[in-house]
């Protein structure tokens, strides 16, 4: 997937999308009225630019994505760690764990990820 690059209200937009897809474009606009605080053609303009960047389509009325939540933010996480840790990920470990701690729970579940990584390379 490209990297597809979302201002805080784009990526707004695209949540409740996520959430509710696939979406008709009326329930779409009831929703961003009621979420946003938007009129309905700022919805549809929205609606436009993400369809154009390709992280969204509106076929017949119905909104749906092209590229997933998870897709999105992964992509996301991935070019973080590219651009400010040196596409390191032990240092963006070490930087976040510097200011927040871990619960015991959150380093059991980095284990078991690191133990299954571990298995299929083998």
């Amino acid at each position: 997937m490209k990297e597809i690059e979302l201002g805080a209200v784009q990526e707004r937009f695209a949540d409740i999308v996520w959430a509710n897809e696939p979406i008709g474009s009326g329930e779409l606009v009831k929703l961003c009225e009621k979420e946003l605080k938007w009129k309905k053609p700022t919805t549809y303009t929205v609606l436009r630019k993400l369809c154009e960047k390709g992280l969204l389509q509106n076929v017949d009325g119905i909104v749906s994505s092209l590229v997933s939540k998870e897709e999105f933010y992964s992509v996301k996480s991935e070019q973080i760690i590219e651009d400010s840790y040196e596409g390191s990920l032990p240092a963006f470990i070490a930087a976040f764990t510097s200011r927040k701690k871990l619960t015991k729970a959150e380093v059991d579940e980095i284990q078991q990820m690191i133990d299954s990584f571990r298995k299929k390379g083998e």
